[in-house]
């Protein structure tokens, strides 16, 4: 996640102890499979953030520095004058690292009385928790970005409109006027998380309940129509230049909009039924935002620990499946990113 995740040095604890519950270390390795295969498919952000690994045995505080565009006004040279020196303009960006990680307990019981399929179970739920942890924390910083549009009103509690090709002109227009650049590579959700080229396009990210709203806007064009052009993960379509793409986590603020029927006395969904939900559509171009991983390539550390005696365990009665990590993430550019806040309606 933001880098690789390592599995050659201290992703698998192995007491080596030979008691009944002990696991294989070749059973190990596959639930450590297991855990990498459950996760991927939850990183969203992931595929369209610089990734910036802060090495091991340096600092908990990652430092950005942006230069600022230059004056670019025509200006003609004096023969044998020297023009006047411009200075950078400079923006210094930082942010702190956190742990974060979990862990379940598996008795020597559970190991002995069950398949070994409950250690790949195990993994696998917790291969999926750290994923949506990861992806809850930097989905919490790019959804408190500045920038904001708004399906209609000034505020989120005025919304009670879909999404539009209107608002995304809007944004888009936003977007081009501030210089940013399309997206036109991805990480791959593969363990060897590569890069991977794109076609170029913006990219909005949302809830599936945007999806039918999204489908009903002017020029959309659904992933089967693309032809040569490969589809991203959880993508729905594109309408014009935004390709749209999906994933549970972008939940709605419950009843915090307008009333639940808009000016056109359509109803939009509501949790009580008297306001309207408000659903962020996070709006996204190349370099928008950054996501730091500590200690470069192990940003994720599987950890299994099979039952074993120990000081605070003398009978070997316990044993964990785990991870922990530290990363965090920070917006780059307010001006390249945008979140819109829209309804969906009610079909």
């Amino acid at each position: 996640m933001a880098g690789t995740v390592n599995t050659s040095k201290g992703a698998v604890v192995d007491n080596g102890q030979s008691t009944d519950g002990n696991l294989s270390t070749m059973l190990n390795a596959h639930a450590i499979f297991q855990f990498l295969t459950r996760a991927l498919p939850y990183l969203v952000f992931e595929k369209f953030g610089q990734a910036y690994p802060l090495p091991e045995k340096s600092t908990k505080v990652a430092k950005f520095r942006r230069y600022e565009a230059l004056d670019a006004t025509p200006t003609k040279l004096t023969e044998g004058v020297t023009p006047d020196s411009q200075a950078l303009t400079t923006t210094d960006i930082s942010a702190t690292l956190d742990q974060y990680g979990s862990l379940v307990t598996l008795t020597d019981v559970l190991l002995d009385t069950n398949d070994s399929r409950v250690l790949e179970n195990a993994a696998a739920v917790v291969g999926e928790q750290a994923a949506e942890m990861i992806e809850r924390m930097r989905m919490g910083v790019l959804l408190g970005g500045s920038n904001v549009e708004y399906a209609n009103g000034t505020q989120r509690n005025a919304v009670n409109t879909p999404i539009t090709l209107d608002l995304q002109r809007r944004i888009v227009r936003k977007l081009k006027n501030q210089k940013a650049r399309y997206i036109n590579s991805i990480i791959r959700s593969t363990p060897s998380f590569n890069t991977e080229n794109v076609a170029p396009g913006f990219v909005a990210v949302c809830h599936p309940d945007c999806e039918s709203d999204i489908r009903d806007m002017t020029h959309f064009q659904d992933v089967k129509d693309y032809g040569s052009v490969p589809a991203m993960e959880n993508e729905i379509g594109a309408v014009e230049c935004v390709r749209y793409l999906f994933t549970t986590l972008m939940e709605p603020w419950k009843d915090a909009g307008g009333a639940k029927e808009g000016a056109d006395g359509k109803e939009v969904l509501s949790t009580t039924g008297t306001s309207a939900d408000v659903y962020p559509v996070l709006f996204i171009a190349k370099d928008a935002y950054g996501l730091i991983p500590f200690k470069g390539t192990s940003a994720v550390t599987p950890i299994i620990v099979n039952p074993a005696p120990s000081a605070s365990d003398p009978l070997g009665q316990r044993g964990h499946v785990g991870w922990k990590a530290m990363q965090t993430a920070l917006i780059l550019n307010q001006a390249w990113m945008v979140r819109a806040e829209v309804a969906v309606t009610k079909k």
